[in-house]
């Protein structure tokens, strides 16, 4: 429940711990500051999931989240306060996995967090045409010409520059 009336529709390509983020995002910024429950416990959960979005995700983060939640729920002076956690008690209570999925894997199901993509060539597709290569910012992208190509994990910045060129559909994100 987000406040009076409100009916969010969502689907497999939408991150639940990213939409979690962009609620407590609203409610941390229409925060009075009056009670330090919600005041405190809104910034520090919105700094939890921005940390598990940003693919920095710790071990405990759940169970930090769901004690704030319950502090923020219990605690709190007005009805933002009081119902600020319900979407990420809800989010944890039916996708706990993708949580799970962001701290422990380093990957966001959805496909949607960026710092948790990885991009792979498939060999059996990849022409060997450089053209990805040749429009990667960063040069994460090596292979000779007509042999399939490498990302180099450790360069690549995510930007999905080398998917949008690749005319071959050999180039996925995983």
């Amino acid at each position: 429940m987000m406040g009076s009336g409100g009916l969010v529709v969502v689907d497999e390509d939408t991150c639940m711990v990213d939409l979690a983020r962009f609620f407590l995002t609203f409610t941390q910024a229409e925060s009075c500051g009056k009670c330090t429950p919600c005041r405190e416990g809104s910034k520090r959960m919105l700094e939890i999931l921005e940390r598990i979005c940003g693919g920095e995700g710790r071990e405990g983060d759940i169970e930090e989240l769901e004690r704030l939640a319950h502090t923020m729920r219990t605690s709190s002076l007005c009805a933002l306060g009081q119902t600020a956690p319900n979407p990420v008690l809800s989010t944890l209570r039916f996708f706990r996995s993708e949580y799970e999925a962001h701290i422990h894997d380093k990957k966001c199901p959805a496909g949607v967090c960026t710092k948790l993509l990885q991009y792979r060539i498939d060999p059996e597709k990849c022409k060997g045409c450089t053209l990805c290569a040749r429009n990667c910012p960063v040069g994460a992208i090596t292979g000779k010409v007509r042999e399939p190509h490498l990302i180099n994990p450790n360069k690549c910045i995510k930007c999905g520059t080398c998917m949008d060129k690749c005319k071959h559909g050999a180039i996925s994100r995983v």
